[in-house]
């Protein structure tokens, strides 16, 4: 798979930029903008995951490609990928993406001039999401790897930095409280596709929904808080206590977990914001420093 655009960027600019195809499914091409800077690379890689609502859209790109400055000023080489979408694509589907995306760059990481061991993830809310699932959940290669060299390679990642994640779908905001069960709500905020799971029935040769207790295990799946394990990358959250759509419990409770499990983590508190804010440098430069930190 080779670069399907090369969009040669002006003498005033930093970078250089190029959409790529990184896999293929449903006859539909899998793509991710790489953004690299001109000089003084530090041979280090960013996926910054497009998701919000667990839709993925090329919409707005070339406002994402001018906020990677903040990380290519560094020297880093940033990937702006894109995955399935809901309501074609549940969770699970696009985790199986974002993975995919790993493993396509540490394969190319030659021809990318990046290091393969150096490699960071961030995203926003369901992006968030889909950043922390990637690298708290075990690299687990499927009979594909078998056929495709791209899936014998590792999908670890060695840093995350993310921002106001969905982490436990179980106990989103109170103990208990089950926001899957709540499919008014989830209609309302337009993701109830996203949770609605289902498995390839052979005989009929049709997807048909999956059961209760499949579900459960599913959505426990989709839930990183339950991933959290000793070797996991360290791992910073950023999120606003005035949060009303993701719960700042959600990303103080994966953070215990972090801790318990003595993984390098730090929560970022912001007072008085809420899912998301007009200007978010300063906390894209915590990511940053976070990367700087531990991409070494």
């Amino acid at each position: 798979m080779t670069c399907i655009v090369d969009a040669a960027a002006q003498d005033s600019l930093s970078y250089t930029q190029s959409e790529i195809i990184y896999g293929r499914k449903d006859g539909m091409a899998l793509t991710m903008v790489k953004v690299a800077p001109k000089l003084n690379s530090n041979g280090k890689a960013i996926l910054e995951l497009i998701s919000g609502n667990w839709v993925s859209s090329y919409r707005g790109m070339d406002a994402k490609v001018k906020g990677t400055a903040i990380y290519t000023k560094r020297g880093y080489t940033v990937f702006l990928v894109m995955h399935g979408s809901q309501p074609r694509y549940t969770i699970p589907d696009e985790l199986s993406d974002i993975k995919r995306a790993v493993r396509f760059i540490k394969y190319n990481a030659k021809e990318y001039a990046i290091d393969s061991s150096h490699i960071g993830i961030t995203g926003y809310s369901s992006g968030g999401n889909l950043s922390l699932l990637a690298a708290l959940t075990d690299d687990v290669r499927g009979e594909a790897a078998a056929q495709d060299p791209v899936d014998q390679v590792s999908s670890r990642v060695h840093a995350a930095g993310v921002f106001f994640p969905p982490t436990d779908f179980f106990n989103y905001g109170n103990t208990k409280f089950s926001l899957t069960e709540n499919k008014k709500l989830l209609t309302m905020i337009g993701v109830v596709a996203a949770f609605d799971f289902k498995i390839y029935d052979a005989v009929t040769r049709m997807y048909k929904p999956v059961n209760d207790s499949v579900m459960l295990v599913m959505l426990k799946q989709v839930s990183p808080i339950y991933a959290v394990s000793s070797d996991d990358p360290p791992t910073l959250i950023i999120h606003g206590d005035a949060d009303r759509l993701v719960p700042l419990q959600q990303s103080e409770s994966i953070i215990q977990k972090l801790k318990e499990a003595k993984v390098p983590n730090e929560l970022v508190v912001i007072k008085g914001k809420g899912h998301g804010w007009l200007d978010m440098s300063a906390e894209k430069n915590m990511v940053a420093d976070w990367f700087d930190k531990y991409l070494k």
